[in-house]
């Protein structure tokens, strides 16, 4: 019969009015709870539903899940009821339009979002809801690199059976983002993980080009930023100088910038404000200056070490606001991962420079004397040759010249280990370019004191000779003439032979000017050296107190040699 209706019977019992019926008058299909029920009107089509007297509850469970099924249908995230084998009995439309499928009921839920990966933390989270009675969460991966958090808690009420509601919510964004942030910690640690035998191998235009190869690297392939600008802030002058750039006009990478919030573009601005500037549209900017021909859009962070700004990081775009919050959180992430970079190799290169200045230092210490003493002897011999015998007075002095280059080239050796650049700001020897290049000679029969001036003294470029007798000292001034002649003599008042003052009386004999330094312990001029020289015209601030301290020993000797050039 092809009129023939179709019921759908809930519960009741046999003899109820139903069973009069029969087959070709009405189809009737049963199903035990509510629950089914709206399974059952979901899937197929009916003409009426007949509730028995006895089952009125479920009659009040179906019209609430009625209702509640049209209040979920256009939730904007999934939702379905499932069975305890794991069957959609009833979907929403977010999850049939995630799902690609028209229908879903009577499909296993993992296949109707094609079997996705169960990343945890429960990896059974239905049987789990189910032998628990709790509310269980747990993360699907899809083929198509979606990802979806998954809450099933077990359906409460009258009739329900083992069924659970499911609602799926889309958390791909979150996560994607929550990869791209971790990627972008791992990319700083690794930009910054170099060991020290790594940077020990090499010099300092080595260790930029590494620098900017991993910046470019990550930027490009990690961040997808193709035009790139690195500024280097140098805080004693406030110039950002350019440390690498990609994409940039060439004229733009060249301009000279200072960290000045008006005047010098958004690099100038972030890096004297500390704060990163996101500029939507250049046409109508005023900070923007152009950096690429065509750019429309850009971005500038600082590179923050604590509360220092070590520069700035700069990237543009041909397209109008095409940096996202999210560019900015991750690029003043990536830009502080940069600077403790650029921290870390800097103090890696201090740490060699210092170690190689303390070598050249300890080489430099174990042949000064030694140096010192073959000088005495070489001018002591050459005295008794000149005149006589001028071939070995020739090869004597040639002797002099190769012991006094020993010592310079020691120095330049290590003045080439330990380049400026390659030590901190806050690590550099102060500057004293009076002292550069002047030739001191030290007279004390103390080898420390001898000793003590070569390490303070060469340190700031000069060249410190030492004698420990008074006639030693003399012979050194007469064989030192012309270029080599001495710009300062230190002398203690007592030596060996004769005082500091009865020295100064026989260098007069052999200088126009003694630039004179006397030195002595406190109270201690038991032969009145300083009072006598004094009268003899001694400096009145030539006068070193022992044990002297280093600024004592550099301000008495610029005053001297400021003296003598007057």
């Amino acid at each position: 019969m092809t009129n023939t209706s179709r019921i759908l019977r809930i519960g009741g019992d046999n003899g109820s009015p139903l069973t009069d019926f029969t087959s070709d008058r009405a189809e009737v299909v049963s199903v035990a709870t509510a629950t089914e029920a709206l399974a059952a009107l979901s899937k197929e089509d009916f003409d009426g539903v007949y509730i028995p007297l006895t089952s009125l509850d479920a009659r009040d469970e179906l019209i609430q899940l009625q209702h509640g099924g049209a209040m979920l249908r256009d939730m904007p995230d999934g939702i379905a009821m499932l069975n305890e084998n794991h069957e959609i009995l009833w979907a929403n439309r977010r999850l049939h339009e995630w799902s690609g499928k028209d229908s879903l009921v009577g499909t296993l839920f993992y296949d109707a979002l094609d079997n996705p990966e169960i990343m945890g933390p429960d990896f059974c989270p239905f049987h789990t809801a189910l032998a628990t009675g709790l509310a269980i969460n747990t993360t699907l991966h899809t083929a198509n690199n979606n990802y979806y958090q998954v809450h099933a808690a077990p359906l409460r009420g009258s009739g329900s059976g083992r069924n659970l509601i499911v609602t799926v919510s889309d958390v791909t964004e979150e996560i994607l983002q929550q990869q791209k942030l971790a990627a972008i910690h791992s990319a700083g640690r690794e930009l910054a993980d170099i060991r020290p035998d790594e940077i020990f191998l090499m010099d300092i235009s080595q260790r930029i080009d590494l620098l900017k190869q991993n910046i470019h690297h990550y930027l490009h392939d990690l961040l997808n930023f193709d035009v790139v600008e690195v500024r280097l802030l140098e805080q004693s002058t406030g110039e950002l100088q350019p440390l690498f750039s990609v994409g940039i006009d060439q004229a733009a990478a060249d301009r000279k910038l200072q960290a000045a919030p008006n005047g010098n573009g958004v690099t100038g601005y972030v890096a004297a404000t500390a704060e990163s500037y996101l500029c939507e549209d250049v046409s109508v900017d005023p900070l923007y200056i152009q950096g690429v021909q065509g750019a429309r859009s850009s971005l500038t962070a600082p590179l923050m070490l604590h509360d220092q700004v070590l520069g700035t990081i700069n990237i543009e775009s041909p397209e109008v606001r095409a940096f996202s919050e999210s560019d900015v959180q991750f690029l003043e992430i990536f830009a502080r991962d940069v600077a403790q970079a650029l921290n870390t190799l800097e103090l890696l290169m201090a740490q060699k420079a210092n170690t190689a200045q303390q070598s050249c230092e300890a080489i430099h210490s174990a042949v000064a004397l030694p140096v010192d003493q073959i000088l005495n002897d070489a001018v002591n011999v050459l005295e008794q040759y000149i005149g006589h015998e001028s071939d070995l007075a020739e090869r004597v002095r040639r002797i002099l010249k190769n012991a006094r280059d020993i010592k310079q080239t020691i120095q330049q050796i290590g003045e080439r280990l330990t380049p400026v650049e390659a030590v901190p700001a806050s690590a550099k020897k102060p500057q004293y370019p009076n002292l550069m290049d002047k030739r001191i000679l030290v007279v004390d029969a103390d080898t420390q004191v001898l000793d003590d001036a070569h390490t303070l003294l060469e340190r700031y470029g000069c060249i410190v000779e030492t004698a420990q007798r008074g006639d030693e000292a003399v012979r050194m001034v007469r064989c030192s003439q012309g270029a080599a002649s001495y710009d300062a003599i230190i002398s203690d008042i007592r030596l060996p032979d004769y005082s500091g003052y009865q020295l100064m009386l026989r260098l007069k004999n052999q200088m126009d000017y003694v630039p004179m330094i006397l030195m002595t312990g406190f109270g201690y001029d038991p032969g009145h050296s300083i009072v006598k020289a004094r009268q003899d015209g001694l400096h009145p601030k030539a006068i070193l107190f022992k044990p002297f301290r280093l600024d004592q020993l550099i301000d008495v000797l610029e005053t001297i040699l400021l003296a003598a050039a007057a």
